[in-house]
């Protein structure tokens, strides 16, 4: 099971940039498919971007053309860079990991807050 650090949250004004990173411990690094959720106050935790082993990527409609999702296998790391930052997309934003060959196994970061206000 891979533990998962997070950092890169914070304050912005709207249309402003951030950049979420994920540090993955562990091997087998490749066989994961990689992610973020976020969730916002009284809301449901939604799924705003993954990437899979082989690189191929899934953004939720409401982030298309702002965020960009990468990862680099060699050092273990996922990172999302958010532009044009609207406030609808405040919440706190949790990395996740996928066992492609046991999709049970998911791991969570702690999570991190990403606030967009003027």
């Amino acid at each position: 099971q891979v533990q998962l650090v997070e950092s890169g949250g914070g304050l912005v004004q709207p249309g402003g940039s951030l950049r979420l990173s994920c540090a993955a411990s562990g091997s087998m690094f490749r066989i994961y498919t990689m992610g973020w959720y976020r969730q916002a106050p009284g809301k449901q935790r939604e799924l705003v971007a993954a990437i899979g082993n082989g690189g191929s990527t899934h953004y939720v409609d409401s982030v298309k053309g702002r965020f960009t999702i990468a990862r680099d296998n060699a050092k273990n790391t996922v990172n999302l860079q958010m532009n044009s930052l609207k406030p609808e997309d405040t919440a706190v934003y949790y990395c996740y990991a996928q066992n492609d060959y046991a999709p049970a196994s998911i791991a969570w970061g702690q999570g991190t807050q990403v606030t967009v206000s003027s």
